[in-house]
Formats: C-alpha cells, sequence, structure tokens
C-alpha cells in the first residue's frame, strides 16, 4: 500500500519521476482549467458576449482569495514532501493534520471578506456598469464555495507531496464531468445566467473534495489518522504559516496584479474584455504543463532536499529546462497556428475572435520565459525558499502595475500593449526568478565539477 499510494523520489531516475508525477498531474490541472473554461464557453455561447464578460471581470478578483487560501496548502505541502524524504512518519501526519486545522479556517475568513465587498472591488476596477451586477453575483457565488475549493486542493497538496498524484486526478475528472452537466442544466436549460455557472463551480468542487478526502483516509497510510496525530502543534503551524504565507503573498499579489492589468482591459469596452477573457482562458490551459512541471519538481526536490541528497537536487533542475523547452516549442507553433480557431470556441463575435487571435500570437513568443518562471519556482520552492515567492509576486506587481500602462497609454500599442505587456512581464520575472536560484542554491546542490 505505501509504494502504491506513494512514490519516492529519492531513488531512481530523476526524468522517469518528474515525468510520471507530472503527466497525472498535468491531466488534473487541465480538467481543472475545464471548470473556467466550461463556464466562459457555455455562458459566452448561450447567454453572450456580456455575459462572458463578466465572467472575465471577475478572474482576478476569484484568483486572489483562491490564492491566499491554496498557498497554505501549498507551504504545508512542502514540508509534507521534505519529511516524508527524511523518512519521519510521524511529523508527516501531524503536518497533515495542522495544515488542514489552518485550511479550515482561512477560507471562511477570506470569503466572508469576499461576499461583503465584491461590489465595491469591482466598482474600483471601473468594471463596466452593463456587467456589473453579474460579476457582483458571480464572485459571491465563488465566495460561498470558497471552503470547498480550498477543501479539495488541500487534499490534493498533501497526497501530491507524498508522490501521489493520481488520487486527485480520479476526483477531479468525476466532479468535471458533473461541473459541465450542470452549467448546462442550470445556464442553458433553467436559465440561471452566470450564477448558474458559479453554482455548478460550487456544487462540483464540494462533491471532489469530500470525496477524495474518504477515498484517501481508506487507501493512503498517511491519511489513517489516530487520536494521537490530532494535535495542533504550534512549532508545526508556524512552519507551515511561515512557508505559506509567502506563497500566499505571492499569488495574493499577481492577483492584485491581474487587477490592474483588468481596469486597463475595462477602459477599452466588452469587445476587448471579452477578447481579454477569451485568451485568458486559454493562457491557463498553457500554463498547465509549466505549473505541473514545477509541481513535479517541487515535490522532487522537496523530497531530495529532506534526504540531503543535493546533487540530485540539481539533477532534477536541469532535465526540468530541457523538458519546460520541448512543451514551449509545441505550444508556441500551436498558438501561432491555430490561434483564431481556438478563440472562436469562446465566442462568435469576429470581432473577439480577430482581436484575441492577435493576442494569442503575441503572448506565445514569450512562453520560453515563462516556462522559466515555474521550472525555477519548483526547485526553490521545494527546498523551502519562502522568500522567493514573495520576491517573485513583488516583481510581478510592479511590472504588472506598470508596464501595461506604458505599452497602451504612453506608447502607441493601444489596446494590444495588454498582451505585449504579458510578455514583456514573464522575461523580467523569469530573469529575477533564475537570478534568486543562481544566488541562492545553484552553489549548494551543484555537484563538484559542473556549472
Amino acid at each position: 500500500m505505501m509504494k502504491n499510494k506513494t512514490r519516492d523520489m529519492t531513488v531512481g531516475s530523476p526524468v522517469q519521476h518528474i515525468l510520471l508525477f507530472a503527466l497525472p498531474a498535468l491531466i488534473g490541472n487541465v480538467f481543472q482549467q475545464i471548470y473556467n473554461l466550461a463556464d466562459s464557453v457555455i455562458v459566452g455561447r448561450f447567454v453572450g458576449a456580456n455575459a462572458l464578460a463578466a465572467v472575465g471581470a471577475t478572474s482576478s478578483i476569484t484568483f486572489l482569495f483562491f490564492a491566499l487560501c491554496n498557498g497554505i496548502a501549498g507551504g504545508g505541502g512542502i514540508i509534507v514532501s521534505q519529511y516524508y524524504g527524511a523518512r519521519n512518519h510521524e511529523k508527516v501526519r501531524n503536518c497533515i493534520v495542522n495544515t488542514g486545522f489552518i485550511m479550515l479556517i482561512v477560507p471562511l475568513i477570506f470569503g466572508t471578506i469576499g461576499f461583503i465587498f465584491s461590489p465595491t472591488i469591482l466598482k474600483l476596477l471601473g468594471t463596466p456598469e452593463a456587467i456589473l451586477a453579474d460579476s457582483s453575483g458571480y464572485i459571491r457565488f465563488m465566495c460561498i464555495g470558497l471552503v470547498f475549493v480550498s477543501a479539495y486542493n488541500y487534499v490534493s497538496s498533501m497526497l501530491r507531496a507524498l508522490g501521489d498524484s493520481r488520487t486527485p486526478l480520479y476526483f477531479l475528472i468525476m466532479s468535471t464531468i458533473i461541473n459541465v452537466f450542470l452549467d448546462i442544466l442550470l445556464v442553458y436549460v433553467i436559465k440561471m445566467g452566470i450564477q448558474g455557472a458559479a453554482l455548478a463551480t460550487v456544487i462540483s468542487q464540494f462533491i471532489a473534495a469530500i470525496t477524495c478526502a474518504v477515498y484517501a483516509r481508506r487507501v493512503n497510510p498517511y491519511f489513517k489518522l489516530q487520536k494521537s496525530d490530532f494535535v495542533i502543534s504550534g512549532h508545526m503551524s508556524r512552519k507551515i504559516i511561515r512557508l505559506g504565507i509567502p506563497m500566499s503573498l505571492q499569488f495574493g499579489l499577481i492577483a492584485i496584479s491581474g487587477m490592474a492589468v483588468q481596469r486597463i482591459v475595462n477602459s477599452y469596452g466588452t469587445v476587448v474584455v471579452a477578447a481579454f477573457t477569451a485568451t485568458n482562458r486559454i493562457e491557463q490551459l498553457i500554463h498547465q504543463p509549466y505549473t505541473t512541471l514545477g509541481m513535479s519538481l517541487s515535490t522532487y526536490s522537496g523530497q531530495n532536499y529532506g534526504a540531503q541528497k543535493y546533487d540530485r537536487v540539481y539533477m532534477g533542475y536541469k532535465k526540468g529546462l530541457m523538458i519546460m523547452a520541448v512543451l514551449t516549442a509545441v505550444m508556441m507553433l500551436v498558438m501561432q497556428l491555430f490561434g483564431r480557431s481556438i478563440v472562436s470556441l469562446f465566442v462568435s463575435d469576429p470581432d473577439v475572435i480577430s482581436l484575441g487571435a492577435a493576442g494569442l500570437r503575441i503572448t506565445s513568443l514569450f512562453y520560453l520565459a515563462l516556462g522559466l518562471i515555474y521550472v525555477v519556482r519548483g526547485v526553490l520552492t521545494g527546498v523551502g525558499d519562502a522568500f522567493f515567492a514573495l520576491f517573485n509576486g513583488i516583481v510581478e506587481v510592479i511590472g504588472r502595475f506598470t508596464i501595461p500602462l506604458l505599452m497602451t497609454k504612453y506608447m502607441g500599442f493601444g489596446e494590444m500593449g495588454i498582451w505585449l505587456s504579458s510578455g514583456i512581464v514573464w522575461v523580467i520575472s523569469g530573469v529575477t526568478a533564475w537570478m534568486r536560484y543562481y544566488k541562492h542554491l545553484h552553489s549548494r546542490i551543484k555537484p563538484a565539477g559542473t556549472v
């Protein structure tokens, strides 16, 4: 059972471990994005471009609340992977318990804040009046379900830290199918509009959280918790929070910077908002191979760092860069050749399709920098570099607040500057991430005689 439901990455081929872990995680992340895609496609096709714009106007805000919660789960997952690599099974179980306790409280706090203040936040972002009411209703539904979304991500983080990327996938596929069915039922049949799409997501995430947790307890030895494991440790909680808060702040800062971009997007009207929403959903899919590669490297690095096998951490980093380069070449080619057809899946408006396709052609030129961010972040996060997560978020915030404004308002690129600025920010973040790796970690993990 131990061998079937966990993966020891401290021995064997780094490439094999990274790919075998990443593949189920990639499929799972793609299905996770199908939640958003289903909302966007069904709302855009069955309700209209304004409704699609209303969903898009909420993306940065909902991401902010999800990120603030999920960073804690990510921090707990890194600590679990390090204890697992060190073969400290008691600490693994205690970290799972303490992370769960924290993950019960945090979503309730942020969900309440989001529910109360979402209309005010939307107005501050300059959301067009025509979509303000729908956007506010959508956010409030998502805030109600924040605890369920966070619960699923908590269980998934714990399982993945133990090397099990398959179990979360099985239940995510199931809940995604339920989500699509409920989207069609609530949006198209019952005519609930975008609130129906939000309700479908909440219900399906609730099912994923409950079923995944029950199954994990039945089959994973580390989830067979006894009364003695339920000890709320101040020391353990501080470790989780110390690593989780910088990760939460990193994603939170990225979400806030996304709001700054959304404000600029909103200023160009509903056609640009709809095109940006469509390309944003597509870019979220593009992020998934990089995300899962980074996630795999994080677990791999955490286990080997906990086992003090630093040469294997370095090997994983080098192999991760090679895998990322191949992924980048494939995805760039797809976006250059088929971007227009992909955007047309979301909306039938020809102006929106043309603008979105042009945006994809621009951003795809910068995918290599995007991939570098995830590879370096995965390794640094795995070894517990809490500072980098926050630092990287700060760099991205500065870029997102300044570069889109320069591109669109002062350098004459107009609305196309929105997509160009995304690529430039990726380059800046990628370079600073690599600099942090080289200064903080490279000399400690590279074997003698390597560069």
